[in-house]
This record gives structure tokens, C-alpha cells and sequence, in this order.
């Protein structure tokens, strides 16, 4: 089950991103990441097995490339060679998709454009300005939430719960019954408040020397 879902996530996370296919691998996928100064790619583990996590280790050579493990990092740090330091870890969630009533809150207003396989919900303020926004990768049957962000000024009036029920709506309309994401801490609350449930610590490691 695990596993699946950690397929679902990096397959919607390239789709999200518009990066090239992930590379299946021995322990995994490798996805290439063009345009951040801060990574150039990541493998993605399936399971957090000793061998698995050195054999990906072993393959890195080029720095500010990531890895992603479903372990706590205290589990998984033996296993790590000279050269990779810890990241904050991250929340593999899952949810069965059902129907919500996202009403936008007093003074906001919401689009919601769907290009290609990505679909984006964006929330603006009565003068117009962004507000909040998050998009879905959508796969077969599943969808893949990313980059759900509400700006500082207007966090507190239930935006991002509002963009989580829109993009949920929208995904059961278009017949998906899975959503999966990867969630930082402050996310992972929010999303538990609307029924996503943590599967897995997502540890993450970056290679830097």
C-alpha cells in the first residue's frame, strides 16, 4: 500500500512540476529537476530498506541532488554516506476523494483552469490581488495536490481549506477516487482537519559536497 502511494506521488509530482518522467531505479524513481538553483533532482524510495537506501546513495555524485525516503531520518542515517545533511522532513498523506461544499470566504473570489493534466485553483481579494492558490496533477484514477500556498496577509480566513475542497470537488467531478500529497508540518495540519491521513514520514536528504 505504501508503496503505491509513494508511485502515485512522485508520478503526480513530475506531472505537477513539468519535469521529465520519473526514471524507474533498483530502490525506486530518479525525477530530473530543471530550473532550481536548489536541486537538480531526486530519487524517490519505495520502502526504506538498508540496501535500497545505499544503493541510491552510492549513485549520487553531482551535488544538490535530493532523496526522499518514506522512514523516519534516525532510521535511515546509518545508512548515509559522507556529504548528505538532513532537510526539514515532510508527511506522505492519502485520502479517499469524496464530494465537499467549498464556499469561498467573504471578500475572495476563485478561478479554476485546468492546462493539460494540471489543474489550478488561484483565490484573489476584492482589490484583485492573489490570495491563495494550489494545483493537482491529474493521474489515472488519482490526483497529486501541490504547491497549496496562502499568502501571509490572508492566512487565517480559511483559504487553504477552501482551495482543498475545490481542487477535492474538482477531482471527483473529473472521476478520481484517490488524492495523495507530500505535506510540511503546518500542512499536514490543515489536511487532517479535512479527513488526509499521514502514511509515512517523508525524510529528505540533499548531497552537498
Amino acid at each position: 500500500m505504501l508503496a503505491d502511494i509513494v508511485r502515485t506521488w512522485v508520478a503526480g509530482w513530475a506531472v505537477s512540476r513539468r519535469t521529465p518522467a520519473p526514471v524507474e531505479k533498483p530502490w525506486g524513481f530518479y525525477v530530473e529537476v530543471a530550473d532550481d538553483p536548489a536541486e537538480v533532482g531526486r530519487h524517490v524510495l519505495l520502502q526504506a530498506d538498508e540496501l535500497s537506501v545505499r544503493s541510491a546513495v552510492a549513485s549520487v555524485t553531482v551535488p544538490r541532488t535530493w532523496m526522499k525516503i518514506p522512514a523516519e531520518p534516525e532510521e535511515v542515517e546509518p545508512w548515509l554516506a559522507e556529504g548528505w545533511a538532513w532537510d526539514e522532513s515532510g508527511h506522505l498523506m492519502a485520502v479517499d476523494l469524496t464530494t465537499t461544499q467549498p464556499i469561498a470566504p467573504e471578500g475572495y473570489t476563485a478561478t479554476v483552469e485546468a492546462i493539460d493534466d494540471v489543474v489550478h485553483v488561484r483565490v484573489r481579494d476584492a482589490a484583485g490581488r492573489p490570495a491563495a492558490k494550489g494545483q493537482m496533477a491529474m493521474l489515472n484514477g488519482a490526483v497529486v495536490v501541490d504547491r497549496v500556498v496562502t499568502e501571509e496577509a490572508h492566512r487565517r480566513h480559511g483559504l487553504g481549506s477552501f482551495v482543498m475542497r475545490t481542487l477535492t470537488n474538482r477531482a471527483v467531478e473529473e472521476g478520481a477516487v484517490l488524492g495523495v500529497l507530500g505535506a510540511t508540518d503546518a500542512g499536514r495540519a490543515l489536511y487532517e482537519t479535512l479527513g488526509w491521513k499521514k502514511h509515512s514520514t517523508l525524510a529528505e536528504c540533499v548531497y552537498r559536497s
